[in-house]
């Protein structure tokens, strides 16, 4: 048993250590990708401090900020699948499916209906906003999916979150219809996806939320073990099984919120990346939810580059890109799960 528990994250270590190297050569990518192009040399030029002015601002100012915001929100967005699959025991849990992504774009739109701008200081308060409203929608779907003698069913869990979906979806078209005319052409690029984030200051306001959850889930890795095995052998072994999965649900809907309050409302991360990270390492949590990330991140990245350099001079939103990927990857799931 323990040859075989070393095995598994010795495994996981160099699935890590490979997907690092690809998600730097996705980087390296997307740095020489745009509508100005920049040769190889001159973006390592300008990394080093040679480069010209024109190429610093290309390079500082517009994608590497950029870059920071995808595979921030990319890792998020991996990460929170993964807590919501092991939470509800069901394989096709996900942020967007669940419903959670509406709640969030609620309060993205009523963000901008009280403050009417993006820009500044204000910007921080974004991802507050977009929790608030992905809280509501996840209290929601709790509320009336749970069953007192047979706490939440996935079934239930699914066809609820759709339910709930459909509402915050319809309460943020009201409100959207109520703004001027280029608030809301931004929140409708923001429903399909667009990664709006471009500035350093969208990465710094990401970044604490990752930062400070990410390795408390991780820390937490053998409870979501436990609830792989239902709540009554999770109760039997000693897991406060009721708490936890109130304050793991929190953190996953924060981690998810945070991460599309910036990146636009991109969906189907949360349900490729926990699949194809259990592939890769095995069903432990502790092996397969950083793994999880680093594939969100790539995943994320790759369609945002997709997106802005092949469909030029129109680009396409990394959401629209990741759901013509994903759609046809929950059919095959759909089906498997039968």
């Amino acid at each position: 048993m323990h040859s075989h528990m070393q095995a598994r994250r010795k495994r996981a270590v160099v699935v890590g250590a490979v997907l690092i190297l690809v998600c730097l050569s996705a980087v390296i990518v997307s740095l020489n990708t745009g509508s100005i192009r920049l040769a190889p040399a001159a973006v390592l030029r300008t990394l080093i401090g040679s480069g010209s002015p024109e190429d610093a601002m290309v390079l500082f100012e517009f994608r590497l900020p950029r870059i920071a915001v995808t595979l921030l929100a990319g890792f998020g967005l991996g990460v929170s699948g993964s807590i919501l699959q092991g939470l509800s025991r069901n394989a096709l849990a996900d942020p967007g499916i669940l419903g959670i992504h509406a709640g969030a774009s609620f309060g993205l739109i009523l963000f901008v209906t009280i403050f009417h701008s993006m820009d500044g200081l204000s910007s921080l308060l974004i991802p507050l906003f977009t929790f608030i409203g992905g809280a509501l929608a996840a209290l929601s779907i709790v509320m009336l999916a749970y069953e007192r003698h047979r706490g939440l069913q996935p079934v239930r869990l699914i066809l609820i979150g759709i339910a709930v979906a459909a509402g915050f979806s319809a309460v943020s078209l009201f409100l959207s219809l109520r703004l001027d005319q280029e608030t809301y052409a931004f929140a409708s690029r923001w429903l399909v996806g667009n990664v709006w984030g471009r500035d350093w200051v969208h990465a710094f306001a990401l970044f604490p939320w990752i930062a400070l959850i990410v390795p408390y889930i991780l820390f937490q890795s053998k409870t979501l073990n436990a609830f792989t095995l239902g709540d009554e052998l999770a109760i039997g072994i000693g897991s406060p099984v009721r708490r936890q999965r109130l304050v793991l649900l929190a953190m996953g809907v924060a981690l998810s919120c945070a991460s599309v309050s910036v990146a636009g409302g991109i969906g189907f991360i949360g349900l490729v990346a926990p699949h194809l990270a259990r592939r890769l390492t095995g069903p432990m949590h502790q092996h397969f939810l950083p793994i999880s990330g680093l594939i969100g991140s790539i995943i994320l990245l790759a369609a945002d580059t997709v997106g802005r350099s092949i469909f030029q001079p129109n680009a396409i939103p990394a959401g629209v890109v990741v759901a013509a990927v994903g759609a046809p990857y929950f059919l095959y799931l759909l089906r498997k799960t039968k």
